[in-house]
């Protein structure tokens, strides 16, 4: 071989690996993709690889299309076998669901992804994992500074006004505060708390939430409480708001700043996020949502 042929043959294998790894990476893409949470559902939706989702958790709602979709268990129970009937390439879950089903997920081969889902940084952590994974990293990245474009609004139209104290509660025994848990720092509603405008006083805790006692709380004096009862009726939330009557020294009691949120997206770690920093907003700061 002579040596200009030589030359013309390497300059052109650059591109000839070039072509090789892009057509390997596209025959490696999921077209059968399975979700087993609403927020990982709503995930795929938002980057736009919902049109290959297969199958859903019992608990998605959105977007409506998932109405037409097989069913495959609960947050905890999600059925293996009804997993593998879908023959599925690609299985997304948020890491708390991995010690339910990521060992069956193994023993049958199955390709999953599992995403972080307690704070903010963790909901881009999740959008760009997901992206990665379905080749849709350019969606990916534009959700991402959709969201954070959003959510830098909110901050800004609140940043030099006061900061009211607030607990977010994410659940308690019906009828009474019994059982009470609450959203504390590292979780992403504290995070979005801040974002509106307000200042979290719930004690640390490793998992961003804890549960807490009434005594804790009548401690904490919060000058807000922010409910959450995702999905209930107007009825059932207000009696969630008549539970705090059992705390009548509480100043957030006393100046009736005790508020419900029924909108179910606002438990959900995906791009619903900039939702519910507005209806933590406002709650925290009404002056400022007729922007």
């Amino acid at each position: 071989m002579n040596s200009s042929r030589r030359r013309r043959l390497v300059a052109k294998a650059p591109a000839c690996v070039f072509l090789a790894c892009a057509v390997l990476h596209a025959s490696s893409l999921p077209n059968r993709i399975v979700s087993l949470s609403p927020n990982t559902t709503e995930l795929l939706y938002g980057i736009g690889a919902f049109p290959r989702v297969v199958g859903v958790s019992q608990y998605c709602t959105y977007p409506n299309e998932v109405m037409k979709l097989p069913r495959i268990g609960g947050w905890e129970d999600s059925s293996i076998e009804k997993i593998l009937a879908l023959r599925p390439d690609l299985v997304v879950l948020t890491k708390p669901q991995e010690p339910f089903i990521g060992d069956a997920l193994r023993n049958f081969h199955v390709r999953y992804v599992a995403v972080p889902s307690e704070s903010l940084e963790d909901v881009y952590r999740a959008i760009q994992m997901i992206g990665g994974e379905t080749g849709n990293e350019k969606d990916a990245a534009e959700l991402s500074r959709h969201i954070r474009t959003s959510l830098d609004v909110i901050r800004s139209a609140t940043r030099d006004l006061p900061k009211p104290s607030v607990l977010v509660s994410v659940g308690h025994t019906p009828g009474t505060l019994s059982d009470l848990y609450v959203a504390t720092e590292g979780s992403y509603l504290v995070d979005l708390i801040t974002f509106a405008g307000g200042r979290s006083v719930a004690p640390p805790d490793r998992l961003g939430y804890g549960k807490i006692s009434k005594e804790a709380v009548m401690k904490l004096n919060p000058e807000v409480i922010i409910d959450l009862v995702p999905g209930v009726n107007a009825k059932h939330a207000e009696e969630a708001v008549a539970d705090w009557s059992d705390l009548p020294e509480l100043r957030a009691v006393r100046e009736k700043r005790v508020y419900s949120i029924t909108d179910p997206f606002a438990v959900h770690p995906s791009q619903f996020v900039t939702h519910t920093a507005e209806l933590f907003e406002g709650i925290l700061h009404p002056e400022t949502t007729g922007r």
